[in-house]
């Protein structure tokens, strides 16, 4: 079959939904992969556009993996990070000069402006106040979601972005990972009809749980942000933009059920390393996970050239919040959460975020009045009710020019590369994903979470 007639006869299987010809190749009868066009608004650019980070943790790391690739795209001239260690190393990365290499946020805007944009890849807590310097110092922005820890801070920030007419691209990456793309065109273009329904499931992984919401920085809602924003305002955020309708009433439940003292095993210590009886049995030993399958462990900072990584590995978690027993940490994030919404034409929506799951990778059902959609981040699967017939659609699993998944479905470097664009053109509508763009999903995280905590349904206002 040519592609002529390859796109025609999948045309008509999806109804009037857009499907580019020259990003289609059939796999067999039913399945097809594909990838996505190049944001025609991208222009050559003249010169990289220059940037400071600020936190050189895992997201600081994960954009600066980007401007290593593509210098020509993205320059980074300075960094701030407290832990001298992470300092060290991305200053070395990024051949940053000594002058431009600072220990907090605070010490960067105590010089004059000397880049283009700011990247804010800071703990929740530490968003609102370096967000607000930059945009007053007249830096564009990419800030990692999510966007501050309250309702009244986000609102702020993007007052404060119109005032200065700056660009504050929010980190919602899904909206540029090539899968929900895909989803979003098709729905648009009628490939299951009107939309009547979503079903959105987001499993954790329980190790993952354990690591970044029972250990982790987010441990805590009080002293970061609630776990529905921390970790799934994705979530919120991507069910409202593949609708593309406002979100108008929501209603959460869940809780802390097994994370906690009244769990713990007889036997079993305030850390893994104390002599636990039961640690050999335990799915969140530290020591299994740390130091014996060496997952995750970049947070331990243990330098590339530790000659017996198991060992430092060891020694972190005797003086680490990883260290520590899941059932004896000062956690208060449900590690399981429901949250119900409505939204404009009577759409509804249920998202479920799980702890409890071997598995991870977001899934997703869509129900249509003419057919329905399944998909699980690496396959779409549509069903037209008209014909009966069956299609496949796999997301290229490349993403920026050619590189293996950088992260969220390639859509941490799609991103990247579109805020680049955007700064270098003075262009926001380059991005998806403006603080004008993304605040919606935020204020519905701030109401599930009041509706979780008062037992109420809410509303949602823009």
């Amino acid at each position: 079959m040519n592609r002529r007639s390859l796109i025609k006869n999948l045309g008509v299987t999806l109804g009037a939904a857009f499907i580019a010809p020259e990003t289609i190749a059939k796999i067999s009868d039913d399945t097809f992969s594909y990838e996505i066009i190049p944001n025609p608004n991208h222009k050559p650019m003249a010169k990289a556009v220059t940037a400071i980070t600020l936190g050189a943790g895992n997201r600081g790391n994960v954009y600066g993996g980007f401007a290593a690739a593509f210098p020509d795209h993205l320059d980074i001239i300075g960094v701030a990070e407290p832990v001298q260690f992470r300092n060290d190393k991305y200053a070395k990365t990024h051949k940053i000069a000594d002058e431009n290499r600072f220990k907090t946020w605070e010490d960067v805007f105590a010089r004059p402006k000397f880049a283009d944009a700011i990247i804010i890849t800071t703990p929740d807590n530490l968003h609102y106040a370096p967000c607000m310097k930059a945009l007053e110092m007249g830096y564009d922005i990419l800030l990692e979601k999510p966007i501050a820890p309250t309702e009244k801070e986000c609102r702020a920030i993007l007052a404060l972005a119109r005032k200065k007419g700056r660009i504050v691209a929010v980190c919602h990456v899904l909206r540029y990972a090539p899968y929900f793309v895909k989803m979003r065109e098709l729905l648009a273009g009628g490939a299951i009809g009107e939309v009547m329904s979503v079903q959105h499931l987001e499993p954790i992984e329980h190790t993952h749980m354990a690591h970044s919401y029972v250990r982790g920085n987010w441990h805590n809602s009080k002293q970061t942000t609630p776990i529905i924003l921390a970790k799934s305002c994705h979530d919120l955020d991507i069910i409202k933009w593949v609708i593309d309708k406002p979100c108008e009433e929501i209603i959460a439940m869940g809780d802390v059920k097994w994370f906690k003292l009244a769990n713990a095993p007889a036997g079993s210590t305030d850390r893994c390393t104390d002599g636990c009886k039961v640690e050999r049995e335990c799915p969140y030993s530290a020591i299994k996970e740390y130091v014996e399958r060496g997952g995750r462990n970049s947070v331990l900072d243990i330098p590339a050239d530790t000659k017996d990584k198991k060992a430092m590995a060891m020694e972190r978690l005797k003086t680490t919040n990883y260290g520590r027993c899941v059932y004896r940490m000062d956690n208060d994030q449900p590690d399981h959460y429901i949250t119900s919404i409505r939204f404009k034409d009577g759409i509804t929506a249920n998202f479920s975020m799980e702890a409890f799951a071997s598995y991870h990778g977001r899934r997703t059902r869509i129900f249509g009045s003419m057919g329905d959609m399944v998909g699980d981040m690496t396959e779409l699967v549509i069903t037209d009710f008209r014909t009966g017939k069956v299609t496949k659609l796999k997301p290229i699993a490349e993403d920026v020019e050619g590189y293996k998944n950088s992260g969220h479905g390639g859509g941490d470097w799609f991103l990247a590369k579109d805020f680049a664009q955007a700064v270098a053109n003075q262009d926001p509508k380059m991005l998806t994903s403006t603080i004008d763009e993304s605040i919606e999903s935020h204020l519905m995280g701030f109401m599930a979470e009041k509706s979780r905590k008062t037992k109420k349904l809410t509303a949602v206002v823009v």
